[in-house]
């Protein structure tokens, strides 16, 4: 190489479009904050205009109302906060935070899954293949749950073009999702937890035929042997929740529902495969069973495995839907008690400010010493929605924009960014590009409780070294625990939907 000479070091493609939404309310709330301050003042004004005695005691009651709904703790108005703290102190005067079973009970219903997973049944499907597998059904919404099992290959075995082209498949597989009507939301989890050394001993020992060479039985024992005491088990999941209310079509029965929903995974399995992840198929009913089952119990993961891997007839039978859930569980404050294990689940409460890489999620996602799940929820919007909606997000940083600037004040970097990312989203949006709604849920679980607050403290530097922010689910972390599972839920649906 001549002196003097430089190698340009090729570029790291790095990816954007993360943006908080936010509306045109008055100190940044949203629709009903804004109205209750403006109601609050319209009162006084009225009082005011009539008497003023009447309006000095409005004064006191009317400034606790704005105050509550303006002032912010750590994001979250003190409004929200108090509500929050009443709400669980009803809930637990009426005994809903703690679940205890039984060996017999006579009522009915007796061994329904807790909290948000009570509505919920498995049923089995044909996928027109010669194979059955299992759909969580939401009795009380009426939203159909298949999940399909995925192998993630690993963007570091491969060059920054080929991880870059499946990133922007996974761009187009979102946003092809807004075409289909029934697509409620996705949740991809991945899950991530010790294994120790045994289980690959029982793989390897059921795996051996008898009727094989004894030198290679010898060499396969041999080999074990050799290995580690322990490893990682890694497991990814694409859990898919379709809204049969949405259908163009009528359909009135769960068959046609359920078939409608086997047609529309076949053609959604096929684009994944450009997407960097293998479809190992679609989880069967023991399968989602057992999955629920290690979550509640962790120190069954072995066992739970070991029946997985056996895949006899008498697996479904010891894992049905109905008995995966916890025979006892705690719901504190900040955590969560169920039968052998304690969780901790936080949410995504802030996004990247900044662009970032393929691996940004590495840390958060890589193995550790605790089982952890990391769930990222997509809401797709059809075409018609997502440009409506980007188009209020571009009209509301404009009018913020002029509001300061007739207020005297400057421009914060900050305001500047969210502006041009708007800007930026609808000019994306106006030449192809799909919209979603994301967050992300994370849960840890350990088995002793001494060990809890380290495994806090892990997950919580896991975000940081991640750029996001995670916020503790406080009175909330049933919810958030049952958000991770493949049974189709979604807290913000949950918190809006009606009793059928």
């Amino acid at each position: 190489m001549p002196e003097g000479a430089t190698v340009n070091a090729p570029e790291v493609p790095t990816y954007g479009g993360w943006r908080q939404a936010r509306g045109i309310g008055l100190f940044g709330l949203d629709v009903t904050g804004t109205l209750v301050v403006l109601g609050a003042v319209m009162v006084g004004l009225i009082l005011v205009s009539f008497n003023f005695r009447w309006f000095a005691m409005w004064v006191i009651p009317g400034g606790l109302i704005v105050a509550a709904t303006v002032v912010r703790f750590q994001g979250e108005t003190l409004r929200d906060r108090v509500q929050r703290r009443v709400q669980w102190t009803w809930g637990s005067m009426r005994g809903y935070r703690t679940l205890r079973g039984g060996v017999l009970v006579e009522r009915d219903g007796a061994w329904e899954l807790p909290g948000l997973l009570a509505p919920t049944r498995v049923i089995e499907v044909e996928d027109g293949r010669g194979e059955r597998f299992g759909i969580v059904h939401d009795r009380r919404s009426g939203c159909l749950t298949a999940t399909l099992r995925c192998d993630a290959r690993s963007t570091w075995l491969v060059d920054g073009l080929q991880a870059d082209g499946w990133v922007a498949n996974w761009h187009s597989w979102l946003a092809d999702l807004g075409l289909v009507p029934l697509v409620a939301w996705v949740a991809v989890t991945v899950e991530t937890a010790p294994e120790p050394g045994s289980t690959l001993v029982q793989e390897v020992n059921r795996r051996i035929e008898p009727g094989s060479p004894q030198d290679a039985q010898e060499l396969l024992r041999e080999l074990v042997l050799c290995s580690p005491g322990a490893s990682a088990d890694v497991a990814t999941r694409v859990s898919i929740t379709f809204d049969p209310a949405r259908s163009f079509e009528r359909l009135p029965d769960l068959a046609d529902q359920a078939a409608e929903v086997s047609r529309l995974l076949t053609g959604m399995e096929s684009s994944l495969a450009e997407c960097g992840v293998s479809v190992l198929g679609r989880a069967s009913a023991a399968e989602l069973a057992g999955i629920v089952r290690t979550a509640f119990d962790p120190l069954s993961r072995g066992d739970v495995n070991a029946m997985l891997a056996a895949g006899d007839e008498g697996t479904a039978e010891l894992l049905r839907w109905g008995d995966a859930g916890p025979v006892s569980h705690d719901e504190e404050w900040d955590a969560y008690h169920h039968d052998s294990g304690w969780s901790v689940t936080w949410g995504w409460f802030e996004p990247p400010r900044q662009q970032v890489t393929s691996n940004v999620l590495i840390r958060l996602l890589s193995p550790g010493r605790w089982p952890r799940r990391v769930t990222v929820l997509y809401r797709p919007l059809s075409a018609e929605s997502a440009a409506r909606e980007l188009e209020n997000e571009v009209n509301a940083a404009t009018i913020r924009k002029m509001v300061r600037q007739k207020q005297g004040r400057d421009e914060t970097a900050r305001d500047s960014a969210d502006q041009e990312r708007a800007h930026q989203a609808a000019r994306e949006e106006a030449v192809g590009a799909g919209v979603v709604r994301m967050t992300m849920y994370v849960t840890v679980t350990v088995t002793n409780p001494a060990e809890l607050a380290t495994a806090c403290a892990d997950v919580e530097s896991r975000g940081q070294q991640s750029k996001i922010r995670l916020r503790r689910l406080y009175a909330g972390q049933a919810a958030g625990f049952a958000t991770t599972l493949p049974a189709g839920i979604h807290p913000a649906h949950a918190a809006t939907r009606g009793h059928k």
